[in-house]
Order: structure tokens, then sequence, then C-alpha cells
């Protein structure tokens, strides 16, 4: 009974120095609270004492943002303006801007913490900004360089032309002037009419009722310039009555002036000196009118000679 007493005893002892433990722990605990509590009721006293004393530079600093939020507005319409295909992206910027300018504008009263916030989001932004200035400004100095060289591309290409169109028309006004160069001249023409005598040789006549060939004796010139050669020359005989007369099958020459019916014609070998001949047209019975006859000669196309004579 005895040593159950001193159990007891001892129990209870424990308990105490516990409970006393406890209460000593809370009250420490609760004084701490307390120290904390009033600290915080300093800070916070500071803090307001502190946004009084920024008060005019926190003002300051709201109105310097709303002005950056609104310059980087206009500088985002500006880069939209000169590349549209980043309009989406520069948009979602500018929804950002219009908020932040939305809290600005309905909360008069930011503390200093708060409009430092948004000072941080403003130097963000404006980096963001920066990047895309200078990636269009890139590539605007690209077109420009580029359309700059296209049209330094066009001038020379400009320039070529000009001196291939030159180049061609002095070409084509040398071929003009090789060509009449070039160009063989018949002098010295005698055309007439020949008559048959008795003993069948053939006299020059100016009755058109005896004739019964024409003919033209030329000499054609020296030309270092022409191109030696087999050529034919063309003799062409135009009646008083302004018709041709024509060849066995009327076959025509080419000339400048276009395909011409021709009286006869003579092959040579031109040599580039002064050949001389003669191109007999036979009448073969024909009767022909008494007139002035046209004599032309042609050789290679072009007219080189021209003559008369008449018939009574």
């Amino acid at each position: 009974m005895k040593n159950n007493n001193i159990v007891l005893y001892a129990i209870i002892g424990i308990l105490l120095i516990g409970l006393g433990s406890m209460v000593y722990l809370w009250t420490k605990k609760r004084s701490e609270l307390n120290t904390c509590q009033n600290d915080n009721l300093i800070l916070k006293s500071d803090m307001e004492s502190m946004n009084q004393m920024l008060e005019g530079y926190v003002g300051g600093l709201s109105n310097d943002l709303k002005t950056d939020f609104k310059n980087m507005l206009e500088t985002y319409d500006q880069l939209i303006a000169m590349d549209r295909t980043k309009a989406d992206s520069l948009n979602r910027q500018k929804a950002q801007i219009n908020d932040l300018l939305k809290q600005l504008s309905s909360n008069k009263k930011l503390s200093a913490r708060e409009l430092m916030n948004l000072k941080k989001e403003n130097e963000v932004l404006r980096s963001i900004m920066r990047g895309y200035v200078k990636q269009i400004d890139s590539l605007n100095t690209m077109n420009i360089k580029l359309s700059s060289s296209l049209d330094e591309t066009t001038t020379k290409l400009n320039e070529t032309t000009t001196e291939r169109d030159n180049f061609k028309k002095d070409s084509e006004e040398k071929a003009v002037q090789l060509k009449k160069g070039a160009k063989l001249q018949a002098y010295g023409i005698t055309s007439k009419a020949l008559r048959m005598k008795v003993n069948n040789t053939t006299t020059g006549t100016e009755k058109a009722k005896n004739a019964v060939q024409l003919l033209s004796s030329f000499t054609i010139g020296e030309n270092l310039i022409a191109t030696a050669g087999r050529k034919t020359v063309f003799l062409q005989i135009t009646g008083p009555n302004g018709s041709v007369l024509p060849n066995r099958s009327n076959a025509k020459m080419d000339t400048d002036a276009g395909p011409q019916i021709y009286s006869d014609k003579k092959e040579i070998d031109y040599n580039n000196q002064a050949i001389d001949l003669t191109i007999y047209y036979d009448l073969k019975g024909q009767e022909i009118m008494k007139g002035t006859f046209k004599v032309n000669i042609y050789c290679e196309g072009q007219l080189i000679g021209t003559d008369s004579f008449t018939l009574k």
C-alpha cells in the first residue's frame, strides 16, 4: 500500500513538471507572437510612411509609365504598318500594354511596390519591342538593298538594251551602206532595135516594122567591195504602152521593189573587174508598136542602169 502511494506521488510530480514546462513554452511563444505582431505593425507603419514620403516620386513614375506605354503603342502601330506579316504577334504585345495602362488608370493610388512591378514589366515589354524594331528594320533595310539592287540591275539591263539597240541600228546602217557600196553599176548603155539584112546578118534600125531583135549593150563597172562570183544580169524592156516585153516563160525576177517580169537575162562570172556584155531580146516575129521603149538593167535585185530608145 505504501509503495503504491509512492508511485502515485511520482506520477503527479512528473505531470506537474510537464505542465509547468508547457506553460513556460506557451508563454514564451505568446511573447514571440506579440513581438512579431508589434514588428509587423511597425513595418506597416514604416511602409505607409515611406509611401507618403515617396508619393510625389510615385506619381511621377506613374505618369512616366503611362507616357512610355502610349509611346510603345504608337511604335507598334508603325511596326505593323511596316510589316503586316507580324501583325498578330505585335497586336498581342499591344493588348498586354493596354492592360497595364488600364491598371495605371483604374487604380489611382498604387503602392511603390506595385509601380515597381509595372516598371519591370515595362522594361520587359520595351526589350521585346526593341527586338521587333531591329528585326523589322533589318528586313526593311534588306528590302531597300534588294530594291536598290533591282534598280541597278534594271538600269544595267536598260543600258545593255540601249547598247544592243544602238549596235543593231549601227549594224543595220552599215549593212545598208555596205549594200549600197557593193551595188554594181552599169554604164555606157546602148539600147536599140535590129533588122535582118539579106545576108542574114543584123544591123540597127529605127523602124518598128523592121525590128526582129532588141538589144542593150553596157559595161558593168569595177567594184572591189562587191562579192565576186556567178551573177545573173536581167534586161527589162517596157514598151510605149507601159507593158513589159516578157520572156518565154513569163518568169519573174526578185527586186527591191518586189517580183517583176523581165525580158531576158544573162549569166556572168564577175571577178570585181569591169566587164562588157550585151543582152538580146528576140521578137520571134512579134510586131512592136512605134514609140519610146524604156530599158532597165537589174543585178542581185537592184536596178543598176537605165536607158531608152525610140522606134518610128
